[in-house]
């Protein structure tokens, strides 16, 4: 053990250089390595001692043995040379001796004794030559040898209950063991040919030979044989439907199916039918295979034709002429004769088998359809089916097979596999948009947190400093802007897919939106791809164009079903929007609910998820053309969501027409889009009409003097002439505001900003019609508080004054031309709200003196004619489409300077451009404001 566990200490060393050993160890440490190097010299040794021992063992052993091999050699070799010389002494022995005479000819007796020596030899043969035929799949001829066998055995009487002490046994025994094996053959063959059955690619000659070994064996007959070959087959078919399964053999499965049903009834027509008496049989279209087999296996041949079963095998032998003709004529024979089977019996029989495997089949496939995981793969499996059944070897003359056997036709396609494929069309339908609707909805849901969880002043990325403030988004200059064949591809000619960062800012569709559209457009155009390989490639109405010739040919119709999936697609696409709809409104909700009354609800960020919200279901059905074509079909890719409005423009205009189911749900979803995108910019504009009318009421309701100059603004003074009561013209100078008070401007100008903070551009008509007239609901409702608390005259209150009357009538005015829409469709809902501002209207122009009224209203009406026009740019989308391109139909007037420029006669793309004043105006206004100032203090 010590030297063993020195060795690999040893092993580390170097002991070849002594010197180096000396330098780097001790005296102990060198006598320590030589006690081990001895060591392991005598453990080598010991190691060569036992090695040596053990092979000379064997070596002597080998030794001994061919020692042994040598002598039993040489004794072989003898015995061999003395069997030699005793055959020459018997050759020399037998030269010398006298011939014999010849021997007499064999007696009928000895005939006899040859006869049954015959019998015994063709007995011996007859097993080797039925393992040949069986290895040949040759059933029938081993059936008739085993046949001929069975008549051999009663000849020798070798199968009686005396064959024990039968005189042919008792001299060959051999025959007792040859009689045992023949037993056998009789299971092998019966196994082997119902195993033929089962297979489906046979010849019908095989089919036919091996029902007639089997009849022949069991001595059934034709009907019998009928129920063997079909319960064969649906054994075969179970036995396919239970195979493993594995991904790409699904489809090699499902075609080995219909196959098999196809060739069974092909070879049920060729074997079992027979024709009526009088009717030509047809060349190509064999029939009665089982009955003409059995008829040339058990017919009696002519004296003199033919050896029956050893026609062939046995003619040569010399031997064969001392065979009986019992033998030699031999041919199997059924105990009753093999009637053919009736048509009504034959049908009522196929009938009732293939409404047995209708079950099974529809089972099997189903759970085969289980592995498929895509529509293309389902496609694949349909169109080999279709190419299977459409091919000439198996399509031809099957009307005529089924009308033979079953009087109607068989469709395998339309009675067993089309609904189980759509079926499975419809799960995978269902989950594929159930992942679809759940992944966006996961999306949205991120989108939101992040949007909520952050502020404006520390946002996490630029994308949501954008959702904060749309504006930063829509005037940034980025690369992606115009499209790199911008210069020579027209816009016309570009298509959806290729819009421009521009186009996206026109239609302030913000990076976050594009985002998720983009996402939820990549995964809809996934599941659309993979459901346009069921469906006809191209125009569905080409497909449609088929000759008869070609609907001849054709086993089916494989898209005639395209319309059930194509509603398959259409309901569950319109299901998925609905799904990510009801979230966005149960979100919207919850939000207007949160922000309602808050007075620091513009920074919050549920406003800005709102908007998000909103900014996405209004683009989302143009921002997916994928979604279009999913509900709208193959022919809602080719048109151009442009013409939409205009065609339904056209059909309001003309005659009702009809409205294509596909067009009618297309048009649903954009409205319900619509709806939740209205829904959600409602939640944003109440919030912020809420917040800037109660600045506004709060600006509006401050009586002390100091709040009534901060937000006095300029007046405009004017030269009157009026005609004294002598009828001489007196001219009078008066003062009239020109310009809103401050809170005014600021809550238009506040609201403007917010406005385009959101892309106001964008916004829809129906939300900024709203936005105004709940703007003109609260400041009529400011008025109108303003008003009760002036009548209810507290103490120490500042007094009402013309002046201040006079602006504050200007500011109502102005506000009611500024904040009402003159569309037709809201005019119905203005008559209360006319009323009330005609009540408030009333109430200030009581508190100024009838006479200077009448005096003020043309030059205030001016003024404010003027002012509204001066400010339609400067407010912008707040004065409305329909303030700012009125047409002015008035001509100028010399004498009074403007500061406008003239509007043209017809409607123009951009607005007014605001002009600064005249030096004499600006003189007379800066004069005007102190006496203005001091009168509305007295």
């Amino acid at each position: 053990m010590a030297a063993a566990a020195a060795s690999p200490a040893l092993k580390r060393l170097d002991l070849r250089d002594p010197a180096a050993l000396f330098e780097t160890h001790g005296a102990e440490e060198i006598r320590g390595l030589e006690r081990q190097v001895r060591a392991e010299i005598e453990h080598k040794k010991e190691e060569l001692r036992q090695m040596v021992g053990e092979r000379y063992r064997d070596l002597i052993e080998a030794a001994d043995t061919i020692g042994q091999m040598r002598r039993c050699a040489e004794g072989l070799l003898g015995a061999v040379r003395a069997t030699d010389r005793y055959c020459a002494r018997l050759r020399r022995a037998g030269s010398a001796a006298p011939r014999p005479p010849r021997a007499p000819q064999p007696q009928p007796s000895q005939e006899e004794f040859y006869s049954m020596a015959a019998q015994i030899k063709l007995l011996l043969e007859i097993p080797e030559k039925i393992w040949s035929a069986m290895e040949a799949s040759q059933y029938l001829h081993a059936t008739q040898l085993y046949l001929l066998c069975c008549h051999l055995h009663s000849l020798l009487q070798l199968d009686s209950s005396s064959s024990r002490y039968s005189p042919i046994l008792s001299r060959f025994p051999i025959l007792i063991r040859q009689v045992a094996a023949a037993s056998h053959f009789r299971s092998t063959i019966l196994h082997e040919s119902k195993m033929l059955l089962k297979c489906q690619a046979v010849a019908d000659q095989a089919v036919a030979e091996a029902l007639c070994s089997i009849m022949l064996l069991e001595e059934s007959s034709p009907r019998q044989a009928l129920a063997d070959f079909l319960l064969a087959r649906k054994a075969a078919i179970q036995k396919l439907l239970n195979q493993p399964h594995h991904g790409a053999g699904i489809k090699a499965q499902i075609c080995s199916l219909v196959e098999l049903l196809a060739t069974t009834l092909n070879q049920a027509h060729a074997l079992f039918y027979t024709l009526p008496e009088g009717l030509l049989p047809d060349p190509s279209l064999p029939c009665g295979l089982l009955f003409s087999t059995l008829e040339t296996i058990t017919g009696q041949q002519p004296t003199g034709k033919g050896i029956g079963v050893l026609q062939e095998e046995m003619k040569l032998c010399s031997w064969f002429k001392y065979l009986p003709a019992s033998i030699v004529e031999f041919q199997p024979a059924l105990r009753t004769l093999a009637h053919p089977i009736s048509q009504e019996y034959l049908k009522d029989t196929l009938q009732k088998w293939i409404h047995m495997c209708n079950e099974d089949i529809k089972t099997g496939i189903a759970t085969l359809l289980m592995y498929v995981k895509s529509m293309k793969g389902l496609a694949g499996i349909r169109d080999a089916v279709w190419e299977l059944l459409t091919t000439e070897s198996t399509s031809h003359s099957w009307d005529m097979v089924c009308g033979r056997l079953l009087e109607k036709p068989l469709l395998l396609w339309e009675d067993l596999m089309q609904q189980l494929f759509l079926d499975r069309l419809q799960t995978l339908t269902k989950e594929g948009f159930d992942s679809i609707s759940t992944s966006s909805k996961e999306l949205l849901v991120s989108a939101l947190q992040e949007l909520e969880s952050c502020t404006s002043t520390s946002p996490p990325n630029k994308h949501i400093h954008f959702e904060h403030n749309m504006s930063l988004f829509l005037w940034a200059e980025s690369a992606n802007d115009l499209p790199s064949d911008a210069a020579w591809v027209s816009v016309a000619n570009r298509g959806q897919l290729g819009r421009s960062g521009l186009s996206m800012k026109a239609q302030a569709v913000s990076p976050c939106v594009q985002t998720f559209s983009s996402a939820l457009d990549s995964k809809l155009k996934v599941k659309l791809d993979d459901f346009l390989t069921y469906l006809p490639s191209g125009d569905s109405s080409l497909s449609k164009e088929v000759t008869p010739k070609q609907a001849k040919n054709c086993a089916f119709d494989r898209y005639g079903d395209a319309g059930t999936v194509q509603e398959m697609l259409r309901t569950h696409s319109v299901a998925c929007i609905r799904h990510i709809t009801d979230y966005i409104r149960a979100e919207l909700q919850s939000i207007e609910a949160a922000v309602q009354g808050q007075q620091d609800a513009l920074g919050s960020g549920k406003l800005h998820a709102a908007l998000f919200m909103a900014r996405l279901c209004q683009s989302l059905a143009e921002l997916c053309p994928h979604l279009r074509q999913c509900i709208l079909g193959q022919s809602g890719s080719s048109e151009k969501p442009v013409r939409d409005s205009r065609a339904l423009k056209k059909q309001g205009k003309g005659k009702p027409q009809e409205v294509v189911p596909t067009q009618a749900q297309w048009q649903e979803v954009k409205e319900l889009l619509l709806q939740q995108s209205v829904m959600g910019y409602r939640a944003w504009s109440s919030a912020v009409v809420h917040v800037l009318a109660h600045g506004f009421a709060q600006s509006l309701l401050l009586d002390d003097a100091g709040s009534i100059l901060a937000t006095a603004t300029s007046w405009d003074e004017l030269e009157i002439q009026e005609e004294a009561e002598s009828g001489s013209s007196v001219t009078s100078k008066i003062r009239l505001p020109t310009q809103p008070s401050w809170y005014v401007q600021s809550f238009l100008f506040s609201l403007c900003q917010e406005i385009n903070r959101v892309g106001g551009h964008a916004l829809p008509k129906v939300t900024l019609q709203e936005m105004l007239k709940s703007c003109m609901v609260q400041v009529v409702a400011a008025y109108e508080k303003f008003s009760e608390e002036k009548q209810m005259k507290k103490e120490g209150a500042f007094p009402m004054t013309q002046n201040r009357a006079l602006q504050l009538l200007y500011d109502l005015r102005y506000l009611n031309i500024v904040l009402t829409t003159r569309g037709e469709e809201v005019k119905c809902a203005r008559s209360k709200q006319d009323s009330r501002i005609e009540k408030v209207t009333d109430d200030l122009e009581a508190l100024i003196d009838p006479f200077d009224l009448d005096v003020f209203t043309p030059h205030l009406n001016s003024n404010l004619h003027r002012l509204v026009q001066r400010t339609s740019v400067l407010f912008g989308l707040v004065t409305g489409t329909e303030n700012q391109f009125t047409p002015r139909s008035t001509a100028f007037n010399s004498q009074e300077p403007h500061n406008i420029l003239p509007l043209a006669s017809s409607q123009i793309r951009f607005g007014l451009l605001p002009l600064s004043m005249t030096s004499t105006r600006k003189a007379k206004s800066t004069r005007s404001i102190d006496s203005k100032a001091q009168a509305a203090i007295h």
